[in-house]
Protein backbone atom coordinates (compact mmCIF):
# COMPACT_ATOMS: atom_id res chain seq x y z
CA UNK A 1 0.00 0.00 0.00
CA UNK A 2 2.23 2.17 0.93
CA UNK A 3 4.87 1.67 -2.26
CA UNK A 4 1.86 2.03 -4.48
CA UNK A 5 0.84 5.40 -3.45
CA UNK A 6 4.25 7.00 -3.53
CA UNK A 7 3.95 7.52 -7.08
CA UNK A 8 0.47 9.20 -6.86
CA UNK A 9 1.84 11.29 -3.87
CA UNK A 10 4.78 12.55 -5.81
CA UNK A 11 2.42 13.49 -8.50
CA UNK A 12 -0.02 15.56 -6.57
CA UNK A 13 3.11 17.13 -4.33
CA UNK A 14 4.32 18.05 -8.40
CA UNK A 15 1.12 19.84 -9.22
CA UNK A 16 0.52 21.78 -6.22
CA UNK A 17 3.93 22.98 -6.60
CA UNK A 18 3.14 24.05 -10.48
CA UNK A 19 0.13 25.45 -9.53
CA UNK A 20 1.87 27.69 -6.93
CA UNK A 21 4.19 28.92 -9.39
CA UNK A 22 1.70 29.88 -11.67
CA UNK A 23 -0.51 31.18 -8.98
CA UNK A 24 2.72 33.49 -8.31
CA UNK A 25 3.66 34.38 -12.01
CA UNK A 26 -0.25 35.42 -12.11
CA UNK A 27 -0.16 37.57 -8.78
CA UNK A 28 2.84 39.58 -10.42
CA UNK A 29 0.77 40.53 -13.29
CA UNK A 30 -2.26 41.16 -11.22
CA UNK A 31 0.35 43.80 -9.11
CA UNK A 32 0.63 45.40 -12.54
CA UNK A 33 -3.13 45.77 -13.19
CA UNK A 34 -3.75 46.71 -9.39
CA UNK A 35 -1.94 49.89 -9.54
CA UNK A 36 -3.65 50.41 -12.89
CA UNK A 37 -6.99 50.25 -11.61
CA UNK A 38 -6.34 52.34 -8.89
CA UNK A 39 -5.46 54.83 -11.39
CA UNK A 40 -8.40 54.30 -13.56
CA UNK A 41 -10.58 55.15 -10.73
CA UNK A 42 -9.06 57.62 -9.54
CA UNK A 43 -9.59 59.40 -12.85
CA UNK A 44 -13.35 58.75 -13.19
CA UNK A 45 -12.94 55.51 -15.36
CA UNK A 46 -15.90 52.88 -14.84
CA UNK A 47 -13.79 49.98 -16.33
CA UNK A 48 -10.99 48.41 -17.24
CA UNK A 49 -10.04 46.28 -19.76
CA UNK A 50 -6.81 43.97 -19.91
CA UNK A 51 -5.31 42.13 -22.66
CA UNK A 52 -5.42 38.73 -23.53
CA UNK A 53 -2.85 36.66 -22.16
CA UNK A 54 -2.08 39.31 -20.12
CA UNK A 55 -1.84 37.26 -16.74
CA UNK A 56 0.11 33.97 -17.49
CA UNK A 57 1.41 34.92 -21.98
CA UNK A 58 1.22 32.13 -24.21
CA UNK A 59 4.09 29.61 -24.68
CA UNK A 60 2.56 26.40 -23.56
CA UNK A 61 0.87 23.21 -24.14
CA UNK A 62 -2.17 21.80 -22.91
CA UNK A 63 -0.61 20.17 -20.35
CA UNK A 64 1.72 23.39 -18.77
CA UNK A 65 -1.02 25.42 -19.12
CA UNK A 66 -3.27 23.38 -16.66
CA UNK A 67 -1.74 24.91 -13.71
CA UNK A 68 -2.68 28.15 -14.74
CA UNK A 69 -6.42 27.40 -15.11
CA UNK A 70 -9.50 27.61 -12.97
CA UNK A 71 -13.18 26.85 -12.91
CA UNK A 72 -15.08 29.67 -14.31
CA UNK A 73 -18.93 29.27 -13.61
CA UNK A 74 -21.75 30.23 -15.78
CA UNK A 75 -22.36 34.00 -14.74
CA UNK A 76 -26.36 33.13 -13.36
CA UNK A 77 -25.01 31.09 -10.23
CA UNK A 78 -24.66 35.36 -9.07
CA UNK A 79 -21.22 35.08 -7.38
CA UNK A 80 -19.30 37.44 -6.06
CA UNK A 81 -16.00 35.60 -5.66
CA UNK A 82 -14.40 38.46 -3.39
CA UNK A 83 -16.74 37.58 -0.60
CA UNK A 84 -17.10 33.80 -1.55
CA UNK A 85 -13.60 32.21 -3.01
CA UNK A 86 -14.43 28.50 -2.49
CA UNK A 87 -17.66 27.97 -3.70
CA UNK A 88 -16.43 26.87 -6.92
CA UNK A 89 -12.74 25.49 -5.88
CA UNK A 90 -9.59 27.11 -5.67
CA UNK A 91 -10.00 30.08 -7.37
CA UNK A 92 -7.48 32.74 -6.01
CA UNK A 93 -7.21 34.68 -9.35
CA UNK A 94 -10.87 35.06 -9.52
CA UNK A 95 -11.26 36.16 -6.09
CA UNK A 96 -8.70 38.56 -6.37
CA UNK A 97 -9.70 40.48 -9.86
CA UNK A 98 -13.29 40.11 -7.83
CA UNK A 99 -11.90 41.98 -5.02
CA UNK A 100 -10.15 44.76 -7.44
CA UNK A 101 -13.48 45.51 -9.13
CA UNK A 102 -14.83 45.44 -5.80
CA UNK A 103 -12.60 47.83 -3.95
CA UNK A 104 -12.10 50.22 -6.22
CA UNK A 105 -16.01 50.64 -7.49
CA UNK A 106 -14.96 49.88 -11.23
CA UNK A 107 -15.62 47.05 -14.20
CA UNK A 108 -12.78 44.40 -14.68
CA UNK A 109 -12.32 42.48 -17.74
CA UNK A 110 -9.56 39.51 -17.73
CA UNK A 111 -8.33 37.49 -20.07
CA UNK A 112 -7.56 34.38 -18.14
CA UNK A 113 -8.06 30.26 -18.51
CA UNK A 114 -11.16 28.00 -17.64
CA UNK A 115 -11.23 24.65 -17.17
CA UNK A 116 -14.22 22.19 -17.44
CA UNK A 117 -14.86 18.87 -16.61
CA UNK A 118 -15.26 16.37 -19.20
CA UNK A 119 -16.31 12.35 -19.29
CA UNK A 120 -12.67 10.92 -20.71
CA UNK A 121 -14.62 8.16 -22.21
CA UNK A 122 -16.28 10.48 -24.51
CA UNK A 123 -15.05 11.14 -28.24
CA UNK A 124 -14.63 14.82 -27.95
CA UNK A 125 -13.29 14.86 -24.46
CA UNK A 126 -9.59 15.58 -24.21
CA UNK A 127 -7.49 12.78 -23.12
CA UNK A 128 -6.90 14.61 -19.08
CA UNK A 129 -10.33 14.87 -19.05
CA UNK A 130 -11.16 18.64 -19.44
CA UNK A 131 -12.08 21.28 -21.52
CA UNK A 132 -9.71 24.35 -21.57
CA UNK A 133 -11.02 27.56 -23.04
CA UNK A 134 -9.10 30.94 -23.53
CA UNK A 135 -11.79 32.92 -21.65
CA UNK A 136 -12.76 36.38 -20.77
CA UNK A 137 -13.79 37.13 -17.30
CA UNK A 138 -16.16 40.68 -16.21
CA UNK A 139 -16.59 41.90 -12.66
CA UNK A 140 -18.69 44.77 -11.97
CA UNK A 141 -18.45 47.18 -9.23
CA UNK A 142 -19.65 44.89 -6.38
CA UNK A 143 -17.00 42.13 -7.47
CA UNK A 144 -20.08 39.98 -9.11
CA UNK A 145 -19.20 38.05 -12.08
CA UNK A 146 -20.92 38.89 -14.64
CA UNK A 147 -19.88 38.07 -18.23
CA UNK A 148 -18.27 35.05 -19.08
CA UNK A 149 -16.77 34.51 -23.14
CA UNK A 150 -14.69 31.41 -24.10
CA UNK A 151 -12.89 32.79 -27.39
CA UNK A 152 -14.30 30.37 -30.71
CA UNK A 153 -11.51 31.09 -33.12
CA UNK A 154 -8.75 30.42 -32.01
CA UNK A 155 -5.29 31.37 -33.63
CA UNK A 156 -2.26 28.63 -33.02
CA UNK A 157 -3.58 28.36 -29.14
CA UNK A 158 -3.04 24.07 -29.22
CA UNK A 159 -3.50 24.82 -25.57
CA UNK A 160 -6.82 25.35 -25.78
CA UNK A 161 -10.42 23.87 -26.85
CA UNK A 162 -12.80 25.86 -29.30
CA UNK A 163 -16.73 25.79 -27.52
CA UNK A 164 -19.07 23.80 -29.39
CA UNK A 165 -20.40 26.98 -30.81
CA UNK A 166 -19.74 30.67 -31.17
CA UNK A 167 -21.06 32.15 -27.93
CA UNK A 168 -22.62 35.65 -28.07
CA UNK A 169 -22.10 37.31 -24.90
CA UNK A 170 -23.69 41.08 -23.86
CA UNK A 171 -24.33 42.39 -20.67
CA UNK A 172 -26.53 45.70 -20.51
CA UNK A 173 -25.94 49.25 -17.97
CA UNK A 174 -27.78 52.25 -17.55
CA UNK A 175 -24.37 53.62 -20.47
CA UNK A 176 -25.31 51.08 -23.11
CA UNK A 177 -25.28 47.76 -24.03
CA UNK A 178 -22.15 45.92 -23.82
CA UNK A 179 -20.53 42.54 -26.25
CA UNK A 180 -17.33 40.41 -25.53
CA UNK A 181 -14.95 38.58 -28.27
CA UNK A 182 -11.35 37.76 -28.40
CA UNK A 183 -8.54 38.65 -30.92
CA UNK A 184 -8.95 36.59 -34.06
CA UNK A 185 -12.78 36.37 -33.38
CA UNK A 186 -13.16 40.01 -35.03
CA UNK A 187 -12.28 38.42 -38.66
CA UNK A 188 -15.35 36.55 -38.69
CA UNK A 189 -18.90 37.27 -38.75
CA UNK A 190 -19.66 35.33 -34.95
CA UNK A 191 -19.85 36.42 -32.87
CA UNK A 192 -18.26 39.63 -33.93
CA UNK A 193 -20.65 41.23 -36.37
CA UNK A 194 -23.77 39.17 -34.46
CA UNK A 195 -23.28 40.71 -31.85
CA UNK A 196 -23.57 44.15 -33.24
CA UNK A 197 -26.08 43.51 -35.96
CA UNK A 198 -28.60 41.15 -33.90
CA UNK A 199 -27.92 42.23 -30.57
CA UNK A 200 -27.09 45.83 -31.40
CA UNK A 201 -24.30 46.20 -28.51
CA UNK A 202 -23.19 50.01 -28.18
CA UNK A 203 -19.91 49.01 -27.31
CA UNK A 204 -17.70 45.83 -27.80
CA UNK A 205 -14.99 44.85 -25.22
CA UNK A 206 -11.60 43.46 -27.30
CA UNK A 207 -8.92 42.02 -25.60
CA UNK A 208 -6.35 40.79 -27.73
CA UNK A 209 -2.62 39.95 -28.73
CA UNK A 210 -2.25 41.09 -31.77
CA UNK A 211 0.73 40.89 -34.07
CA UNK A 212 0.88 43.74 -36.36
CA UNK A 213 1.27 42.77 -39.80
CA UNK A 214 2.29 45.71 -42.65
CA UNK A 215 0.62 47.44 -44.73
CA UNK A 216 -3.01 46.22 -43.90
CA UNK A 217 -3.64 44.57 -40.53
CA UNK A 218 -1.87 46.44 -37.60
CA UNK A 219 -3.53 46.83 -34.98
CA UNK A 220 -4.26 50.24 -34.65
CA UNK A 221 -4.71 50.65 -38.19
CA UNK A 222 -7.78 47.32 -38.55
CA UNK A 223 -9.00 47.90 -34.91
CA UNK A 224 -10.51 51.81 -35.96
CA UNK A 225 -11.28 50.83 -39.81
CA UNK A 226 -13.76 47.67 -37.74
CA UNK A 227 -15.19 50.11 -35.57
CA UNK A 228 -16.18 52.56 -37.70
CA UNK A 229 -16.89 49.75 -40.56
CA UNK A 230 -19.83 48.58 -37.90
CA UNK A 231 -20.44 51.84 -36.03
CA UNK A 232 -20.19 50.57 -32.80
CA UNK A 233 -17.48 51.62 -30.09
CA UNK A 234 -13.91 49.29 -29.57
CA UNK A 235 -12.33 49.00 -26.80
CA UNK A 236 -9.00 47.20 -28.18
CA UNK A 237 -6.55 46.25 -25.05
CA UNK A 238 -3.80 44.52 -27.07
CA UNK A 239 -0.50 42.49 -25.62
CA UNK A 240 2.71 44.88 -25.55
CA UNK A 241 5.87 42.42 -26.32
CA UNK A 242 7.74 44.56 -28.82
CA UNK A 243 9.84 40.93 -29.75
CA UNK A 244 6.56 39.56 -31.18
CA UNK A 245 5.31 42.56 -32.96
CA UNK A 246 2.91 43.02 -30.52
CA UNK A 247 1.40 46.40 -29.84
CA UNK A 248 -0.95 48.90 -30.35
CA UNK A 249 -4.51 49.61 -28.12
CA UNK A 250 -6.94 52.18 -28.54
CA UNK A 251 -10.33 53.41 -27.87
CA UNK A 252 -11.96 53.32 -31.00
CA UNK A 253 -15.61 55.32 -31.96
CA UNK A 254 -17.57 55.11 -35.15
CA UNK A 255 -16.26 58.73 -36.08
CA UNK A 256 -13.07 57.98 -35.76
CA UNK A 257 -10.25 57.09 -32.89
CA UNK A 258 -10.34 58.45 -29.44
CA UNK A 259 -7.15 57.55 -28.09
CA UNK A 260 -4.50 55.17 -29.55
CA UNK A 261 -0.92 53.94 -28.04
CA UNK A 262 2.02 52.25 -30.56
CA UNK A 263 5.06 51.51 -29.77
CA UNK A 264 7.44 49.23 -31.25
CA UNK A 265 10.49 50.96 -29.23
CA UNK A 266 10.15 50.43 -25.91
CA UNK A 267 8.35 47.83 -23.57
CA UNK A 268 7.04 50.47 -21.53
CA UNK A 269 3.39 50.11 -21.06
CA UNK A 270 0.65 53.47 -21.57
CA UNK A 271 -3.09 54.01 -19.68
CA UNK A 272 -5.54 55.50 -22.34
CA UNK A 273 -8.17 57.39 -21.28
CA UNK A 274 -11.26 58.86 -22.90
CA UNK A 275 -15.12 59.49 -23.04
CA UNK A 276 -17.12 57.93 -25.56
CA UNK A 277 -20.69 58.02 -26.54
CA UNK A 278 -22.57 55.31 -24.59
CA UNK A 279 -25.20 55.31 -27.37
CA UNK A 280 -23.10 55.95 -31.12
CA UNK A 281 -25.42 53.60 -33.21
CA UNK A 282 -28.52 56.15 -31.95
CA UNK A 283 -25.72 59.18 -31.96
CA UNK A 284 -27.25 62.27 -34.19
CA UNK A 285 -23.31 62.50 -35.37
CA UNK A 286 -23.14 58.60 -36.75
CA UNK A 287 -23.44 58.58 -40.49
CA UNK A 288 -26.22 57.44 -42.62
CA UNK A 289 -25.38 53.90 -43.88
CA UNK A 290 -22.87 53.34 -46.14
CA UNK A 291 -23.72 51.91 -49.75
CA UNK A 292 -20.58 50.58 -50.28
CA UNK A 293 -20.71 49.82 -53.74
CA UNK A 294 -23.15 52.87 -54.75
CA UNK A 295 -20.14 55.03 -56.65
CA UNK A 296 -18.55 52.39 -57.97
CA UNK A 297 -21.12 50.55 -59.93
CA UNK A 298 -22.52 53.45 -61.52
CA UNK A 299 -19.42 55.35 -62.94
CA UNK A 300 -17.67 54.33 -65.59
CA UNK A 301 -14.39 52.45 -65.47
CA UNK A 302 -11.25 54.73 -65.26
CA UNK A 303 -9.41 53.36 -68.28
CA UNK A 304 -7.66 50.34 -66.83
CA UNK A 305 -3.61 50.68 -67.55
CA UNK A 306 -2.07 48.16 -70.25
CA UNK A 307 1.15 47.47 -67.46
CA UNK A 308 -1.04 46.02 -64.84
CA UNK A 309 0.92 43.43 -63.19
CA UNK A 310 0.78 41.07 -59.93
CA UNK A 311 2.35 41.13 -56.62
CA UNK A 312 1.56 39.91 -53.33
CA UNK A 313 0.53 40.94 -49.84
CA UNK A 314 1.55 38.61 -47.72
CA UNK A 315 0.10 35.31 -49.82
CA UNK A 316 -2.32 37.23 -51.24
CA UNK A 317 -2.23 38.12 -55.08
CA UNK A 318 -3.10 41.73 -55.90
CA UNK A 319 -3.11 43.05 -58.94
CA UNK A 320 -1.10 46.29 -59.38
CA UNK A 321 -1.39 49.42 -61.20
CA UNK A 322 1.61 52.17 -60.63
CA UNK A 323 0.51 55.88 -59.80
CA UNK A 324 2.72 57.19 -62.43
CA UNK A 325 1.76 60.96 -62.48
CA UNK A 326 0.87 63.30 -59.88
CA UNK A 327 -2.89 63.17 -60.37
CA UNK A 328 -4.86 61.02 -62.31
CA UNK A 329 -7.56 58.94 -62.28
CA UNK A 330 -7.22 54.60 -62.31
CA UNK A 331 -8.74 51.13 -62.02
CA UNK A 332 -8.10 47.60 -61.12
CA UNK A 333 -9.99 44.89 -61.46
CA UNK A 334 -9.56 41.23 -60.03
CA UNK A 335 -12.71 38.79 -60.80
CA UNK A 336 -15.88 40.50 -59.55
CA UNK A 337 -14.23 43.49 -57.68
CA UNK A 338 -12.98 46.65 -59.55
CA UNK A 339 -11.03 49.40 -57.44
CA UNK A 340 -11.38 53.36 -58.74
CA UNK A 341 -8.85 55.60 -57.50
CA UNK A 342 -8.88 59.66 -58.33
CA UNK A 343 -5.85 61.52 -56.12
CA UNK A 344 -3.75 64.03 -56.43
CA UNK A 345 -0.68 64.24 -54.60
CA UNK A 346 0.81 67.44 -53.28
CA UNK A 347 3.91 66.59 -54.22
CA UNK A 348 5.47 63.00 -55.66
CA UNK A 349 8.27 62.40 -54.09
CA UNK A 350 11.14 60.21 -56.63
CA UNK A 351 12.08 57.84 -55.11
CA UNK A 352 8.75 56.79 -53.94
CA UNK A 353 5.94 54.19 -55.77
CA UNK A 354 2.79 53.59 -54.82
CA UNK A 355 0.65 51.57 -56.48
CA UNK A 356 -3.69 50.67 -56.78
CA UNK A 357 -4.29 47.28 -56.12
CA UNK A 358 -7.03 44.94 -55.90
CA UNK A 359 -7.65 41.64 -54.45
CA UNK A 360 -10.75 39.19 -54.25
CA UNK A 361 -10.68 35.46 -52.73
CA UNK A 362 -9.94 33.39 -50.01
CA UNK A 363 -7.19 34.88 -47.22
CA UNK A 364 -3.79 33.55 -47.47
CA UNK A 365 -2.26 29.83 -46.30
CA UNK A 366 -5.63 28.39 -44.77
CA UNK A 367 -8.42 29.47 -47.45
CA UNK A 368 -10.75 30.28 -45.05
CA UNK A 369 -11.95 34.06 -44.85
CA UNK A 370 -13.13 35.68 -48.48
CA UNK A 371 -11.57 39.26 -48.81
CA UNK A 372 -12.13 42.25 -51.09
CA UNK A 373 -9.54 44.78 -50.73
CA UNK A 374 -9.13 47.86 -52.37
CA UNK A 375 -5.91 49.44 -51.14
CA UNK A 376 -3.80 52.44 -52.14
CA UNK A 377 0.12 51.92 -50.98
CA UNK A 378 3.75 52.70 -51.01
CA UNK A 379 5.66 50.51 -52.11
CA UNK A 380 8.93 49.72 -50.02
CA UNK A 381 11.31 50.89 -52.78
CA UNK A 382 10.84 52.15 -56.08
CA UNK A 383 11.43 48.47 -57.65
CA UNK A 384 7.72 47.28 -58.82
CA UNK A 385 8.64 43.86 -57.20
CA UNK A 386 8.72 45.04 -53.78
CA UNK A 387 5.27 46.34 -53.60
CA UNK A 388 2.91 45.13 -50.73
CA UNK A 389 6.05 44.21 -48.62
CA UNK A 390 5.63 46.09 -45.03
CA UNK A 391 6.84 49.57 -45.26
CA UNK A 392 6.80 51.85 -42.40
CA UNK A 393 8.00 55.24 -43.58
CA UNK A 394 7.04 57.82 -46.53
CA UNK A 395 6.92 61.29 -47.68
CA UNK A 396 4.22 61.53 -50.35
CA UNK A 397 1.18 63.60 -49.36
CA UNK A 398 -1.62 63.66 -51.04
CA UNK A 399 -3.55 66.80 -52.00
CA UNK A 400 -6.87 64.63 -52.63
CA UNK A 401 -7.79 60.87 -52.71
CA UNK A 402 -10.91 59.14 -53.54
CA UNK A 403 -11.01 55.65 -53.39
CA UNK A 404 -14.11 53.15 -53.96
CA UNK A 405 -15.09 49.31 -55.51
CA UNK A 406 -17.68 47.29 -56.40
CA UNK A 407 -17.83 45.13 -53.13
CA UNK A 408 -20.84 42.41 -52.94
CA UNK A 409 -20.46 42.88 -49.19
CA UNK A 410 -22.08 45.45 -46.84
CA UNK A 411 -19.04 45.12 -44.43
CA UNK A 412 -15.66 47.29 -45.69
CA UNK A 413 -13.56 48.17 -42.90
CA UNK A 414 -11.72 51.95 -44.22
CA UNK A 415 -7.88 52.16 -43.15
CA UNK A 416 -5.57 54.89 -43.47
CA UNK A 417 -2.15 54.78 -42.19
CA UNK A 418 0.79 57.01 -42.28
CA UNK A 419 3.76 56.95 -42.00
CA UNK A 420 5.86 55.84 -38.98
CA UNK A 421 2.70 54.08 -38.19
CA UNK A 422 0.04 56.67 -36.86
CA UNK A 423 -3.79 57.12 -37.51
CA UNK A 424 -5.29 60.11 -39.36
CA UNK A 425 -8.36 60.89 -37.16
CA UNK A 426 -10.37 63.87 -38.74
CA UNK A 427 -8.58 63.86 -42.12
CA UNK A 428 -10.57 61.29 -43.94
CA UNK A 429 -14.22 60.03 -44.36
CA UNK A 430 -16.62 57.63 -46.03
CA UNK A 431 -19.94 59.26 -48.47
CA UNK A 432 -22.70 57.71 -48.61
CA UNK A 433 -21.74 56.08 -51.97
CA UNK A 434 -18.89 54.34 -50.65
CA UNK A 435 -16.23 56.82 -51.45
CA UNK A 436 -13.38 57.04 -49.13
CA UNK A 437 -12.27 60.52 -49.36
CA UNK A 438 -9.55 62.62 -47.59
CA UNK A 439 -11.10 65.92 -45.92
CA UNK A 440 -9.58 68.92 -43.95
CA UNK A 441 -6.74 69.53 -46.51
CA UNK A 442 -3.71 67.73 -47.55
CA UNK A 443 -3.16 64.09 -45.90
CA UNK A 444 0.31 63.34 -43.58
CA UNK A 445 2.40 61.06 -45.38
CA UNK A 446 0.87 57.89 -46.57
CA UNK A 447 1.28 54.40 -46.27
CA UNK A 448 -1.68 52.86 -47.59
CA UNK A 449 -5.37 54.24 -47.96
CA UNK A 450 -7.51 50.86 -48.05
CA UNK A 451 -11.11 49.58 -48.18
CA UNK A 452 -10.73 46.00 -46.10
CA UNK A 453 -13.73 44.01 -47.01
CA UNK A 454 -14.89 40.71 -45.81
CA UNK A 455 -17.16 38.90 -47.37
CA UNK A 456 -18.57 36.04 -44.75
CA UNK A 457 -21.21 34.11 -47.05
CA UNK A 458 -18.27 33.62 -49.46
CA UNK A 459 -16.40 31.69 -46.75
CA UNK A 460 -14.82 28.30 -46.86
CA UNK A 461 -16.69 27.14 -43.91
CA UNK A 462 -19.16 30.30 -43.63
CA UNK A 463 -21.92 29.55 -40.61
CA UNK A 464 -24.27 31.98 -38.29
CA UNK A 465 -25.17 30.56 -35.64
CA UNK A 466 -28.24 32.55 -33.49
CA UNK A 467 -27.71 32.16 -29.50
CA UNK A 468 -26.82 34.32 -27.36
CA UNK A 469 -25.51 34.12 -23.34
CA UNK A 470 -26.39 37.46 -21.52
CA UNK A 471 -25.18 38.87 -18.38
CA UNK A 472 -24.98 42.45 -17.50
CA UNK A 473 -22.78 45.43 -17.25
CA UNK A 474 -20.72 49.24 -17.50
CA UNK A 475 -19.21 52.07 -19.51
CA UNK A 476 -16.71 55.00 -18.91
CA UNK A 477 -13.66 52.68 -20.46
CA UNK A 478 -10.49 51.80 -19.54
CA UNK A 479 -8.06 49.14 -21.03
CA UNK A 480 -5.21 47.62 -19.93
CA UNK A 481 -2.78 46.37 -22.15
CA UNK A 482 0.38 43.90 -19.94
CA UNK A 483 1.76 40.62 -20.65
CA UNK A 484 3.92 38.86 -17.74
CA UNK A 485 6.17 42.11 -16.52
CA UNK A 486 5.02 44.65 -19.61
CA UNK A 487 2.27 46.31 -19.58
CA UNK A 488 0.25 48.59 -21.60
CA UNK A 489 -2.63 50.30 -20.36
CA UNK A 490 -6.19 51.92 -21.96
CA UNK A 491 -8.90 53.83 -20.54
CA UNK A 492 -12.37 55.62 -21.09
Amino acid sequence: MVTSSFPTSVAVFALITLQEDALNLMNKNIDILEKAIKQAAEQGARIIVTPEDALYGWEFTRETVFPYLEDIPDPQVNWIPCQDSRRFGHTPVQARLSCLAKNNSIYVLANLGDKKPCNSRHSTCPPNGYFQYNTNVVYNTEGKLVARYHKYHLYSEHQFDAPEKPELVTFNTTFGRFGIFTCFDIFFYDPAVTLVKDFHVDTILFPTAWMNVLPLLTAIEFHSAWAMGMGVNLLAANTHHVSLNMTGSGIYAPNGPKVYHYDMKTELGKLLLSEVDSHPLSSLAHPTAVNWSAYATTIKPFPVQKNTFKGFISRDGFNFTELFENAGNLTVCQKELCCHLSYRMLQKEENEVYVLGAFAGLHGRRRREYWQVCTMLKCKTANLTTCGRPVETASTRFEMFSLSGTFGTKYVFPEVLLTEIHLSPGKFEVLKDGRLVNKNGSSGPILTVSLFGRWYTKDSFYSSSGTSNSAITYLLIFILLMTLALQNIVMV
